[in-house]
């Protein structure tokens, strides 16, 4: 019973996300606003229900299958990555640089915020 409640929370907070990613219009996927829905209802909450914590457990365990079909769409499209190899490897390394950028500046912003120290 413990895991069909943790189920029912997370796809509740997918719907949801769904439908307001679809009603506004959005360019963000409807499950990024699911997360948000379920980190500001845990954040409300002020802790994580056991049985949403089992599910969330089972779930992280087999992770690693979502990747199959990631790595099955790779080896069947690899040709047509093949003609936009440049562009694909520039945004890819573009991206995780400014991603990387942005995450050390606010971890710098709110670390001082803080009065904390800088950790070199």
């Amino acid at each position: 019973m413990p895991l069909i409640m943790g189920m029912s929370v997370l796809l509740t907070c997918q719907f949801l996300g769904e439908l307001l990613a679809r009603g506004l219009t959005l360019p963000i996927p409807g499950p990024v606003f699911g997360m948000v829905i379920l980190l500001v209802g845990l954040m409300i909450r002020g802790k994580v229900p056991a049985s949403l914590r089992l599910t969330g457990e089972g779930l992280l365990r087999y992770l690693t299958l979502l990747f199959v079909p990631a790595g099955v769409g790779l080896m069947v499209h690899f040709a047509l990555i093949g003609v936009d190899f440049w562009p694909i490897l520039i945004t890819l390394v573009v991206s995780t640089a400014l991603t990387l950028g942005v995450t050390g500046w606010v971890l710098e912003r709110l670390n001082s915020r803080r009065g904390g120290r800088a950790t070199r």
